[in-house]
């Protein structure tokens, strides 16, 4: 089973960035891995993990 099995949260993810520049995280700054001219919430690898688990199912 994989993850996206577990919960009916929306988890769709901006397209990786083929190289600089990098937009912004949304809650830290740090650069990302998505284009900068993404338009929509962007964030770090770091940000995005901390909030999975923040958000993930429990059961």
């Amino acid at each position: 089973m994989s993850d996206d099995e577990y919960c009916l949260i929306d988890a769709t993810r901006p397209p990786p960035a083929d190289g600089p520049p990098y937009a912004e995280c949304v809650l830290c700054r740090e650069p990302t891995e998505h284009p900068e001219s993404y338009k929509g919430i962007t964030l770090c690898p770091v940000c995005e993990w901390q909030e999975a688990q923040r958000t993930a199912c429990s059961g």
